[in-house]
């Protein structure tokens, strides 16, 4: 039995909003304190922008002001990655979903995509705002056995919301594009936890391979048949998971 709460703080990705989370709330034990945080410009903080991967993990920092187990999706994953290294003392352990130190193909870094698709994304985000949003959540089902249930749950998430402001959409695509910190990463050591789905399309699941010599701390896994959000194609499962890398650290 746990004797005392674990704080555990949940980020959503790029274009979504905090309420992705509640399927997995709902699934958590007392002793876990759960807390969904909007990034800047998205959800509840529709009205807020951001510049930088700075803005965004000091952002967070601000709403949260004890240590904490951090679980980030995407994004949401790559804002608490700098949130630990800017704010250490904010972070006690981080469960990393469909998420990466870099998200775009280098020669030595195969497991991200060309960049080519963030300029794609940004063009047509000029054109068809709405559209763009639609087709990037079909990309986080695609090849996911449960896709369509995944996708029909995802749009309800985020219909519930007021949308992104497209400020933030463009600052966001942009930190995707241009962020690496593979090599600030080695400095961490906390515990740390990377999930990954096995037929995303965004984020490969031969990212494991390549986490060992960056964050050799990590413990990852690969879901079978889950595309780019296995928290929601995979609810049980990760819950469990998560709940289990909780009891590690409390």
């Amino acid at each position: 039995m746990i004797e005392e709460k674990i704080k555990c703080v949940f980020v959503h990705g790029w274009g979504m909003n905090s309420m992705v989370w509640q399927p997995i709330i709902e699934n958590l034990p007392d002793w876990i304190e759960a807390e969904c945080i909007d990034l800047p410009g998205h959800g509840t903080a529709h009205q807020q922008t951001f510049n930088t991967l700075d803005d965004m993990a000091d952002a967070l920092a601000q709403k949260i002001n004890q240590p904490a187990l951090w679980v980030g999706w995407s994004l949401g994953g790559l804002a608490v990655m700098q949130l630990a290294l800017r704010h250490p003392d904010k972070v006690v352990a981080m469960m990393q979903v469909a998420s990466s130190p870099c998200f775009v193909h280098k020669d030595n870094w195969p497991c991200a995509m060309d960049d080519a698709v963030f300029d794609s994304f940004a063009d047509e985000l000029e054109k068809d705002f709405s559209g763009t949003i639609r087709r990037f959540l079909t990309l986080q089902v695609r090849g996911s056995e449960s896709g369509r249930k995944v996708l029909k749950s995802l749009r309800e998430k985020i219909l519930a919301q007021p949308a992104a402001n497209i400020e933030a959409l463009r600052a966001g695509l942009d930190v995707l594009k241009t962020t690496d910190v593979r090599e600030l990463l080695k400095k961490l050591d906390m515990p740390v936890s990377w999930i990954l789905g096995e037929r995303d399309t965004l984020i490969k699941s031969t990212l494991a391979d390549e986490l060992k010599s960056i964050i050799p701390i990590a413990e990852t896994s690969v879901y079978k048949n889950a595309a780019h959000a296995p928290f929601l194609s995979h609810c049980e499962d990760f819950s469990e998971q998560l709940i289990s890398f909780a009891k590690d650290i409390a």
